[in-house]
């Protein structure tokens, strides 16, 4: 959102020098003296009047500020909180508030989140200048993508950053288990369409499952399609799914239809179609607005257009494809134990990492920016990566390794924060990745680095397990407060943390109440003590003056001697 400069606001000098510094000069030294206050990242000028104008003589009246992201925030909360927009206060002194509103809008888009918040604290000026400025949208696509609510519209974007956030710290509530039957033989893969609140499974059986997320009811099922089916992808638009005959079976959403998808045999022979093109088993699938993705064992992944239906590009590899992840015109792919980057305008390979697990590569996840990756292998562990593109080479560095799993890590899904690794063990592994990343959306050259790096080293332990199956599990998707999770029993298990808050907020409130009723018991009760102190300390100096032993013998001793 761009600002404009009000044409009532007071004037400021022609020779202000404005530079990515902020520096200011003041005019006219033979009527003015600065007097600078010094601030942490700025410097402000006290404007008084000068009486010595010989003193003054030789003086440089410019002054200039470095301001930073990370100083210019103290700077701003040094600010009068009585500050008017356009004016100067009445003690001759200048602020922040004072320069044009587009000015201040590029400042405040060197904030991160956390310090563009504290500066809407500083006054009613920069709260309604932080509230609704563009970075808060920026920083809800880079994390999330567009929100699918549609009671988003009216909202202000900080409003929604703020509560997505919040909702970020429900996988460390509580959670209820819904365990969902209907498969007769493995799942192999699951797949959650949040926006459509629609849940897709499959695996040996060769039947493709529909499911309803909200209650866990089944909605429909397709006939077997004779093999096993090892992938599943889907839109508003496009449900595919890809067996180990080598074939890509696809589904066209029917208009009016609330579950989008017809699986079993419907009338109209054109909502279904089937792609040949693999010589091999396909293992992962994946769809943009116009193209399908497939990759396969018999080492390509395949590039599809969705409105002919035909391929149109085949990018190679050394080894079975185990799973890719299409970004904007770049593809991350995973074959043997190497990882390839390429682009999809050109087909060219941009960079490869070698060996990037002691093992085969099973799993791959990105982050939305597709900056960042996250490998699973057959060794048990999890790398993360950083893509950093230099304009003419493309470099692949790694940030950090974990190792919650005793056995392979078969998928992986990722929603910031969270990312969720599943594995051989049958154990689900939550590792929280903000403490990684770096913060700050201001970047000074393409090549600067958006994480923390740690050599690659095995940083904390995960944030929390699941547990619940017995092994084997072979395929996980995170969304919608919600993870889902398929394996070798032959069950879909979904963990709902959506009422992880309100618990929270319940034992919040009850933990409340109760420290409030112990603080009252202890304010009554100082209050009488403090009533009858005096008659008290009586009654006990009495008591210890006139203490007589008791003659009587202890019964307990008694019993004890006639014991013994």
């Amino acid at each position: 959102m761009e600002f404009e400069c009000p044409q009532n606001r007071t004037e400021i000098s022609q020779n202000l020098i404005t530079n990515p510094g902020i520096g200011i000069d003041i005019v006219e030294p033979n009527q003015l003296s600065p007097k600078p206050i010094y601030t942490e990242g700025i410097e402000i000028p006290d404007l008084v009047p000068n009486t010595n104008t010989e003193s003054g003589k030789g003086e440089n009246l410019k002054r200039s500020s470095k301001f930073s992201s990370k100083k210019g925030i103290k700077a701003l909360g040094s600010l009068n909180q009585s500050s008017l927009p356009g004016d100067v206060a009445f003690d001759g002194r200048r602020f922040i508030t004072d320069l044009p509103p587009a000015l201040i809008s590029e400042i405040l888009n060197c904030l991160d989140p956390k310090d563009l918040g504290i500066v809407s604290c500083v006054n009613t000026i920069l709260h309604e200048l932080s509230t609704e400025h563009h970075a808060w949208k920026e920083f809800y696509c880079d994390r999330w993508g567009l929100p699918v609510a549609p009671d988003t519209d009216d909202k202000p974007w900080k409003e929604i950053f703020v509560e997505r956030e919040f909702r970020s710290k429900t996988f460390m509530g509580r959670y209820s288990m819904d365990v969902l039957h209907g498969h007769t033989e493995a799942v192999r893969t699951v797949f959650l369409l949040a926006s459509a609140k629609l849940i897709f499974t499959s695996g040996y059986d060769s039947v493709v499952k529909m499911w309803d997320m909200e209650n866990g009811l089944s909605i429909s099922s397709s006939r077997p399609l004779g093999c096993t089916i090892r992938a599943v992808a889907a839109d508003r638009r496009l449900l595919v799914a890809g067996g180990t005959d080598g074939f890509i079976h696809c589904w066209r959403a029917v208009e009016g239809l609330s579950h989008l998808f017809e699986l079993k045999d419907s009338q109209n022979q054109n909502n279904e179609v089937r792609l040949w093109g693999h010589e091999g088993p396909i293992t992962s699938l994946a769809l943009d607005l116009t193209r399908i993705y497939s990759g396969s064992w018999d080492t390509s992944v395949r590039v599809w257009d969705r409105l002919s239906m035909k391929c149109t590009m085949v990018l190679r590899h050394s080894d079975w494809v185990w799973g890719f992840v299409p970004h904007d015109t770049t593809v991350v792919s995973v074959s043997g134990s190497d990882v390839y980057i390429w682009d999809t305008i050109s087909g060219t390979l941009l960079t490869i990492v070698h060996n990037a697990h002691v093992g085969n590569t099973y799993a791959l996840a990105r982050s939305h920016t597709g900056d960042f990756l996250f490998t699973g292998g057959e060794d048990g562990t999890i790398h993360m990566y950083e893509i950093i593109n230099g304009g003419i080479e493309t470099e692949a560095c790694q940030i950090a390794s974990w190792a919650p799993h005793s056995g392979p890590v078969y998928s992986l899904a990722f929603e910031f924060p969270w990312l969720v690794s599943a594995a051989s063990d049958g154990k689900l592994a939550l590792i929280d990745v903000r403490k990684l990343l770096r913060t700050s959306k201001r970047a000074l050259g393409k090549r600067v680095s958006k994480a923390k790096h740690l050599n690659g080293g095995i940083v904390e332990p995960p944030q929390r397990m699941l547990h619940g199956f017995k092994s084997n599990l072979f395929s996980v998707d995170i969304g919608a407060d919600r993870i889902i999770c398929g394996g070798e029993e032959g069950v879909v298990r979904i963990w709902n943390f959506t009422e992880a808050l309100e618990i929270e907020r319940r034992a919040r409130a009850l933990r409340g109440m109760r420290l409030e009723n112990r603080m009252r018991r202890r304010k009554i009760q100082t209050a009488l003590s403090s009533k009858g102190g005096g008659r008290s300390d009586q009654c006990s100096v009495a008591a210890k003056n006139n203490s007589v032993s008791c003659i009587w013998p202890n019964k307990r001793g008694m019993s004890g001697k006639l014991k013994a």
